[in-house]
């Protein structure tokens, strides 16, 4: 049986290797403990470790592990995908860091390593039905709407952080990479709102995001945008505090002491923004593809919605990001995709029998895309 090493057991990782622990064996890492208790009535191994360190994350991926899945925090991706590949371990990565990934792939080609990177849902699989019709078609125009919220509607922010909330609030001040006549354009954060009916879900807000990421390097796709969906209202509530000042990375004196706003707001919000246990909560993804196909002018629409997982109790954020990861886990592992040095998921998705499959495992999953 192969070996499967998991880094990260927040809500995403322990879904992923919940998931593949029935195919592979699995050891989780992660340096909270009390984490790591919540797999232990499950077929998993664990080991309590900062994989920060190298010597350890040597130690513990020495032998004979398969793949690695990173689930870290973003601030730790970069250089926690770096220390994978210089272990010349296959990957695939979920963390979203900021940092240029491709500045890893000849490092990747030179360790003979397969690493797919930002292998969630958004980016994630709306790369991987991107890749899979640019490969087939001249692509014109892409569009991206996706967003992760609760039933209940808490005032006053009506919204629940299905990830790291401070990944959350990045996406707020963030400025957003779009593509318009074939140049990336900057948009601020949060701009451009528009008001979007939705099947299930009901009426969404939509704002620009920077979550094109790689797209922007391999795709020469005249029409690129993605945009992240709330509730009705929630973008002017948080444009009143990043407009005040409370995104704030830079010093201010209070009571003697310096602090940065930034971390005095998110010490405010993180309890706010916290997914309770058995908090329902539900995720959509919407995708148009535009372009010529065989001479004629070609429209595909895509839609995934996806709710709380009321028997295994995983959030369906865990389920579309986690199963996506851990369906590219898969190929990988059974030798189906074995290209060679940083792999965004849009090189997956090229591959027609890599496409269907994936969508495949996810309807396994009960995750349809319609």
């Amino acid at each position: 049986m192969k070996k499967v090493a998991v880094l990260g057991c927040g809500r995403i990782g322990s879904a992923i290797a919940a998931d593949l622990s029935k195919n592979y064996s699995v050891t989780v890492i992660d340096i909270n403990k009390s984490s790591l208790e919540k797999l232990s009535s499950q077929n998993i191994k664990t080991i309590t470790a900062d994989f920060t360190d190298k010597n350890k994350l040597k130690e513990i991926l020495s032998g004979d592990i398969d793949l690695v899945v990173s689930a870290v925090p973003s601030s730790l991706g970069f250089e926690t995908v770096k220390n994978i590949i210089s272990l010349k371990k296959n990957l695939v990565d979920i963390s979203f860091f900021n940092e240029d990934a491709f500045l890893l792939d000849e490092l990747a080609k030179q360790n003979d390593v397969t690493a797919v990177v930002d292998c969630g849902v958004a980016p994630g699989l709306s790369n991987i039905i991107l890749g899979y019709h640019n490969a087939r078609m001249k692509v014109e125009k892409f569009e991206c709407f996706v967003g992760g919220l609760p039933f209940v509607k808490d005032y006053p922010f009506e919204y629940k952080a299905p990830f790291s909330p401070a990944d959350v609030i990045e996406e707020y001040t963030r400025p957003a990479r779009i593509v318009e006549n074939g140049r990336t354009v900057i948009k601020q954060a949060l701009s451009e709102p528009e008001l979007i009916d939705f099947q299930n879900a009901g009426l969404l807000e939509a704002f620009n995001t920077d979550g094109l990421r790689s797209l922007l390097k391999t795709m020469k796709i005249p029409f690129m945008k993605e945009k992240t969906l709330r509730y009705p209202g929630h973008i002017d509530k948080i444009k009143i505090l990043r407009e005040a000042g409370f995104f704030s990375n830079d010093e201010i004196e209070f009571n003697g002491f310096k602090i940065k706003p930034i971390d005095f707001t998110s010490k405010i919000l993180f309890p706010l923004w916290q997914l309770k246990p058995g908090d329902r909560e539900f995720t959509v993804l919407k995708i148009l593809i535009e372009g010529i196909e065989k001479g004629k002018t070609k429209i595909y629409n895509y839609y995934l919605y996806d709710e709380f997982d009321e028997e295994t109790q995983t959030t369906s954020m865990a389920r579309t990001t986690g199963y996506t990861c851990s369906a590219v886990a898969d190929l990988i592992l059974n030798n189906k995709f074995g290209r060679k040095g940083i792999i965004p998921p849009e090189f997956v998705g090229e591959n027609e029998k890599c496409f269907n499959d994936i969508v495949q495992y996810l309807k396994q999953r009960n995750i349809s895309i319609k």
